[in-house]
């Protein structure tokens, strides 16, 4: 398990992709685009650069102080411009505000409000590039309305969506037996990790899935040996394509595709903000869904399993002493798997927002290949589809575990399409 999303955020926010959807962008530059589209996607984008210049040493103990700092920098934008132009339902109650507001004022108040709140040692940064963006808005009186509009959306927007103080953090506790070694680091999944208030989902448990297949199962038989076959370091039948694919989609960059999504002729700037919001709260909730999964079920991984296949009392399954897999295992349980919830929920709510293949495909560079090029996919389930073989074609992953994160992720995205943000009947009517 990927996105370095947050400023604390540890490894567990690295491991899973630069918040899966965002480049971790070291250009500040707000700057001059008069686009209301650029406003939203900019300030996102400057979020990664402001969060990655505030992150600690990776030796930092994690905290959960800024972990949805991103999330609450979307959904503030998104309640912004939402009250200035009102077309979907509020998610934080914000009512409708001056239709004549300035509606570049209102998002980047928005944001610059929450980001400050998270990384006050950012504030020159900070305050140069809000300034850029509002000093270019001749019209007084509508720039000092959308930035009475932000405020309000911010000091909202930062109340939502943090751990919740009914929910017992319980510590993780190694299985062993009395006087045996185990390895003594944690798993990136902290206690806090289930506590936070989701955004869509009614608790973290609640798109739980049933348990991995029975070690005597045929499932199992064929998705243990099929791993061993195509994930170790050293593997006759996977292709130089096939190991690159695994390489390449370990930290999955999705900025491409939303950009292209953003601008989409005709899209106003509350559609962008409403999907950057929607992908974010996605996004958190996948993420605490797999936690509570992976804590919950403790399943070993097929570097462990593979080394000790005689003990898994399947004579089908034998075991290899020196089998490695291709890339780095990550260090928390495998069942179910974590990118495949993060690419399965994103995809299925971009298909309402552009179709399940959009005529400028789906677009996707790599972090974690330095200079990767931009990917053109044809389809978002075609990327789903990628990254899941990818978790198995590094060795880290079963083909079980990738199918039912994918119908979990899927799960939580017609949910969030089902219950938050939904689009008001008037706005079909209105004139785009």
């Amino acid at each position: 398990m990927s996105s370095t999303r947050r400023g604390d955020h540890g490894a567990l926010k690295g491991e899973y992709m630069a918040k899966y959807f965002a480049p971790l962008a070291a250009t500040a530059a707000l700057l001059s685009s008069p686009a209301l589209a650029d406003t939203v996607c900019e300030w996102m984008e400057f979020t990664q650069a402001i969060q990655a210049a505030a992150a600690p040493p990776p030796s930092a103990p994690r905290v959960p102080d800024h972990d949805r700092a991103q999330t609450q920098v979307a959904l503030a934008m998104f309640e912004a411009l939402n009250a200035i132009d009102r077309r979907y339902e509020s998610y934080l109650g914000l009512a409708s505000a001056d239709p004549a507001a300035s509606q570049d004022a209102a998002a980047a108040t928005a944001a610059y409000e929450v980001l400050l709140r998270h990384y006050p040692g950012q504030k020159a940064t900070l305050d140069d590039s809000y300034a850029l963006t509002v000093n270019e808005i001749a019209d007084k009186k509508a720039r000092d309305s959308g930035v009475a509009i932000g405020k309000a959306a911010a000091a909202l927007a930062l109340q939502a969506g943090g751990i919740d103080p009914a929910i017992t953090q319980v510590p993780y506790l190694p299985r062993t037996q009395p006087g045996v070694w185990v390895p003594t680091q944690l798993p990136v999944f902290t206690p806090f990790s289930t506590a936070f208030k989701p955004w869509i989902m009614d608790r973290a448990d609640s798109v739980r899935p049933g348990p991995p297949p029975a070690l005597g199962s045929e499932v199992w038989t064929r998705d243990y040996n099929e791993v061993k076959r195509l994930g170790g370091k050293v593997s006759k039948d996977r292709t130089p394509h096939e190991t690159l694919m695994a390489r390449f989609r370990i930290t999955p960059n999705m900025m491409p595709s939303y950009r292209m999504a953003a601008d989409t002729p005709g899209r106003r700037a509350v559609e962008n903000a409403r999907m950057f919001a929607m992908v974010n709260m996605i996004y958190d909730d996948s993420l605490m869904a797999i936690g509570d999964a992976k804590l919950h079920y403790n399943f070993w991984r097929p570097v462990t399993a593979i080394r000790n296949g005689e003990m898994d009392g399947n004579p089908a399954t034998g075991p290899d002493k020196g089998w490695e897999p291709l890339i780095a295992t990550p260090n928390h349980p495998e069942y179910p798997c974590g990118h495949c919830i993060l690419a399965a929920s994103g995809a299925e709510f971009m298909k309402s927002e552009v179709g399940a293949k959009p005529a400028w495909g789906v677009r996707v560079s790599s972090l974690s290949i330095p200079n990767a090029a931009v990917q053109v996919l044809p389809s978002w389930d075609e990327w789903v589809r990628q990254v899941s073989y990818s978790r198995t074609l590094g060795g880290v992953h079963y083909r079980f575990s990738n199918e039912v994160a994918e119908e979990m992720g899927r799960k939580i995205a017609h949910m969030a399409m089902a219950k938050v943000m939904r689009p008001l009947p008037s706005a079909a009517k209105k004139k785009r």
